[in-house]
């Protein structure tokens, strides 16, 4: 079978337009019958009328007697009306019926009874008081609810109130999950034993299910199919013939030599659309079989989530009688500048939070394989098909994945990364709930500078002074010119090689890097460890030229940890603690301080006074400190402030 190619590709306005377009989505849903008590959250698939009215009889509402209230008109303090009980005044409680002749109730507390059968009123009543009339909630006949409309529990009440027991919904979307390919393994698999090198936990299924499951649909993951397009054939055929209204399928829908869902569909169907012009989502299919909608959806998760998000989410509200989804919208500024690749419009995942009088957005892993992109995402922000990208003073909307009170109590920390931040978040959390704390890994140079141009409360920073072999302070002084800020420790911190277990090379010195069997992987530019390596390959002398891999980079110290862990190179700078949590070894070099950076006019931010003292908790140095690697004995101290 030939190699795919994206010939029909669209812009993702265009083919989202197409492919909603193309379906009665509610028509297709279909109705049936359910019991009103078991209605919650379902939708209603014409209007609905009152079979009874509520209440059906004139009832009292409250405890008392019910009267005529013409008889007690001439009742007034200073000559009370007396009737007697069971004549012309009747006793009642709440609910209970009126009796005939009476339409009204006098409280219990304003009665007197100055002999037995007898009652005595020193105020009148009027017409209806204390009354709940024939039909005053509701009247026989009357709409009830709408078409459309999604039963919240007080719908349910009202419904039963109205004597409507039963009623016609629309079904529940029911869509078809069909994951491929013959690298998945089965998480089941995957906790009795590691998956081989090459092996993949298919976690994509769960996860297009839930979302399914999240949207008011009701997910049927069909068993996994191989790369192969005669068992692809079958497994849509089936789930075509099948009670499913929509079908999706999972990985396969690229450009690959063993991605046959576009020519599978094209052949029992039809493709409308293979390929968008946006990232991550590219490879997305968009057709029709058997009258039913069928959505290739990418084998990366994120891509997956993607063609989910702006095909199949709207397509579900649409089955529901709903129009589609609109997030709410607020300006911001990204943490730095994103650059991105023309032609095809970008939707990054961001962090968010509220910094003085903005909306700051720190972008996540923007890899369409990076699934905590999505669990970190506060909001999605898109960069359009015609720009090569944005500044950091240029303000763009951004789609709220959270409440938008969220970004008020949200810490945005921009700046070098450290596993101890990670612990610092964690425990915040559970000291103030209603706390978040943002972290983006740019590097220490770009946490100043944030913090500098109001885009941050603090940055983490490690920065060496090669004048004066100081740490952060002169940096400090030099970027932060004019904005009162101060140190704060958070650690100081071994830095060294990160290497293989065993250490196979038996790498001992930095001048080890330069031999021709070592690869390595370098930090970005900017990051207080890339100035680090600089300034030691400076003073012994050593071209970084000579080293294999000096160029390629990483933004976490974990990150450069899973490098060498994986074998593909056998080298990194960085701190013990993300060596060990690896399972690398680790040859000290360096003992160097980690400070956060925090700007004085945000000291009295109920925010920043949590994170302080965050810092200075001893159960937070206690978790530090045994990660290895730390001293946190000046940890939550002022370094420095000016």
């Amino acid at each position: 079978m030939k190699r795919n190619v994206y010939l029909t590709m669209k812009p993702l306005a265009e083919a989202r337009a197409l492919f909603l377009g193309a379906w009665d989505w509610a028509a297709l849903a279909g109705t049936e019958r359910v019991d009103a008590a078991s209605a919650l959250g379902r939708v209603t698939a014409a209007p609905v009328f009152a079979a009874l009215s509520s209440p059906s009889y004139h009832a009292a509402a409250m405890d008392g007697i019910a009267v005529d209230a013409a008889a007690t008109y001439a009742a007034t303090e200073e000559q009370p009306v007396q009737l007697a009980v069971g004549a012309a005044a009747h006793f009642v409680n709440t609910g209970q019926p009126l009796p005939a002749g009476t339409n009204a109730v006098v409280m219990i507390e304003h009665i007197h009874e100055p002999a037995a059968g007898l009652v005595e009123l020193r105020a009148a009543a009027f017409p209806w008081q204390h009354v709940r009339k024939v039909g005053e909630d509701i009247v026989a006949t009357e709409l009830v609810l709408p078409h459309h409309h999604r039963l919240s529990a007080a719908d349910v009440a009202a419904l039963l109130a109205a004597g409507v027991f039963e009623l016609t919904v629309l079904c529940r979307p029911r869509v078809a999950i069909i994951p491929t390919g013959a690298e998945l393994v089965d998480w089941r698999e995957a906790a009795a034993r590691p998956p081989a090198p090459g092996a993949i936990i298919e976690s994509n299924s769960v996860f297009l299910a839930a979302l399914v499951t999240e949207h008011g649909g009701e997910p049927r993951v069909l068993p996994r199919q191989p790369d192969d397009p005669a068992a692809l054939r079958a497994a849509l055929a089936a789930a075509l013939a099948s009670d499913a209204h929509l079908v999706m399928t999972n990985a396969g829908a690229s450009a690959g030599s063993k991605d046959f869902t576009s020519h599978v569909l094209g052949e029992v169907g039809e493709v409308l659309v293979h390929g968008i012009a946006a990232m991550p989502g590219k490879p997305t299919v968009l057709g029709r079989a058997a009258g039913k909608p069928v959505v290739g959806t990418p084998g990366y998760p994120i891509s997956a989530w993607v063609c989910f998000d702006q095909f199949v989410r709207p397509a579900l509200a649409l089955m529901q009688g709903q129009p589609p989804p609109a997030r709410e919208i607020v300006m911001a500024v990204p943490a730095r500048r994103l650059p991105s690749r023309l032609g095809q419009e970008e939707l990054v995942r961001v962090h968010l939070g509220q910094v003085g009088d903005r909306v700051v957005a720190a972008p996540l892993k923007r890899g369409a394989g990076a699934i905590t992109s999505l669990t970190r995402a506060d909001g999605l922000l898109r960069i359009p098909a015609q720009s090569e990208g944005l500044d950091e003073s240029e303000p763009v909307p951004v789609e709220l994945l959270r409440p938008r009170a969220a970004l008020a109590r949200t810490l945005v920390v921009v700046g070098s990364h450290d596993i101890v931040l990670d612990l610092l978040a964690d425990e915040l959390k559970r000291r103030a709930p209603d706390l978040s704390l943002s972290s983006s890994n740019l590097g220490s140079l770009a946490g100043l500078i944030a913090l500098r141009d109001g885009r941050a409360h603090c940055g983490g920073t490690h920065l060496l002074d090669p004048a004066t072999g100081e740490y952060n302070v002169p940096d400090v002084r030099r970027y932060l010119a004019g904005t009162p800020a101060l140190l704060v420790t958070v650690a100081w911190r071994s830095q060294g090689l990160i290497v293989a277990p065993g250490n196979p090379k038996g790498l001992r010195v930095l001048a080890d890097l330069a031999r021709p069997d070592v690869t390595f992987v370098n930090r970005q530019a900017g990051s207080g460890t890339r100035v680090l390596l600089d300034h030691a390959l400076a003073q012994a002398g050593l071209d970084p030229a000579r080293i294999r891999g000096y160029d390629d980079d990483e933004y976490t110290h974990t990150a450069v940890a899973a490098q060498v862990r994986a074998g593909g190179v056998d080298a990194g700078l960085g701190i013990k603690a993300a060596a060990d949590a690896l399972g690398c070894d680790f040859v000290p070099l360096f003992r160097e301080r980690y400070d956060l950076c925090i700007a004085q006019r945000f000291l009295g931010d109920p925010r920043v006074v949590a994170l302080l003292e965050t810092l200075r908790a001893p159960e937070l140095a206690r978790a530090v400190a045994a990660l290895g690697g730390y001293d946190t004995a000046e940890m939550g101290r002022v370094a420095w402030e000016g």
